[in-house]
């Protein structure tokens, strides 16, 4: 099959257009999928530069997010059967075998769900890993109840527009920043009751004003660096903030969310497959499968603003990390 192979730690030049084997059925409750599309999402440009979790199994296929139709199912598979339209998050961390850069994917029926039907398979693909990380933070995390007032950073970005949505659908207020009135267009058609041009005006001081001066009872960081640290200053005593980025000491301090006896709340996605936690992952599918529901009902949208042949993987790696992106990216496989 065709793969885009990482050689090595370094630019979006060390993906590689190649030819490599196709893999195959190993475990009875494993399925075949030939894939039409793979989602690219920042972490894989991170794992690109840094190395990935597992280096010392060079060359690695990246890509998370997977969607295509079933092509051969294991002697134990009782959830799907060839034919079957499906979408996932699994994979691509740089384990031998995995990774959606590539035209076919072994993966468990447990990690996969039925594709939406409403959604193309490069808008299916581009969604598990941000539906899986709005959904933990929002409501794993922050504990989102309904009528509560919640600040979303970046919200027109990958996690931040599927975020808006899961927080309306739980009846909450969200306000939200954006860096232009195009992007406010956005996530106000998302559902949003207060887009904040962070540009030109100070979300803090917004943030507090939204809520007559007592703070956000949630505020969901996707930026990290100083903007985690400002964040904290517009949740109220008691309050609660998830980040989906390691806290940089450097660019701040505790002090006020502290002295605001605020619970913060670290999320990565990532733990259940990293760390082989199968009652967790199956909590990941059970979330694509609710979120396909919610699509097909037209509850739940997907912004999938660029599309690349799956060969200019590289060029889609320049695009995310260019940074200020609106939605989210795919790779067209077939």
């Amino acid at each position: 099959m065709k793969a885009i192979l990482m050689t090595a730690a370094g630019t979006p030049e060390v993906l590689q257009l190649q030819d490599v084997p196709d893999p195959t059925i190993k475990n009875d409750t494993e399925i075949l999928v030939r894939l039409h599309a793979a989602g690219v999402n920042p972490i894989d440009t991170k794992l690109r530069r840094r190395g990935t979790f597992y280096r010392d199994q060079m060359p690695a296929i990246l890509g998370c997010d997977g969607a295509g139709v079933v092509e051969a199912v294991g002697a134990g598979v009782d959830k799907f059967q060839v034919g079957d339209e499906v979408y996932f998050c699994a994979g691509g961390l740089g384990l031998s075998g995995t990774g959606n850069y590539a035209e076919l994917a072994v993966v468990d029926q447990s990690l996969v769900a039925h594709k939406p039907k409403s959604l193309s398979f490069p808008e299916a693909a581009a969604a598990p890993l941000v539906l899986i990380t709005a959904w933990e933070s929002l409501y794993d995390r922050g504990r989102l109840e309904a009528g509560q007032k919640v600040l979303i950073q970046a919200g027109a970005g990958g996690v931040g527009h599927v975020a808006i949505q899961l927080a309306k659908l739980k009846g909450a207020e969200v306000c939200t920043t954006v860096g232009s009135q195009e992007k406010a267009r956005l996530v106000r058609q998302l559902g949003a009751d207060y887009p904040i041009l962070y540009k030109q005006t100070s979300f803090v001081k917004a943030a507090l004003d939204w809520t007559g001066g007592e703070g956000v009872d949630l505020a969901f960081d996707t930026v990290g660096g100083k903007t985690f640290y400002d964040t904290c200053e517009a949740v109220r005593v008691y309050g609660d903030i998830v980040t989906i980025l390691q806290p940089d000491p450097a660019e701040g301090n505790l002090k006020t969310a502290r002295s605001h006896n605020l619970r913060i709340s670290l999320e990565l996605m990532l733990t259940p497959a990293l760390k082989g936690l199968t009652t967790a992952q199956q909590h990941q599918t059970e979330i694509l499968q609710q979120c396909a529901n919610w699509i097909d009902e037209g509850k739940l949208k997907i912004n999938l603003s660029q599309r690349f042949p799956l060969k200019e993987a590289a060029a889609a790696h320049n695009a995310i990390e260019a940074g200020s992106m609106t939605g989210k990216v795919a790779l067209i496989i077939h």
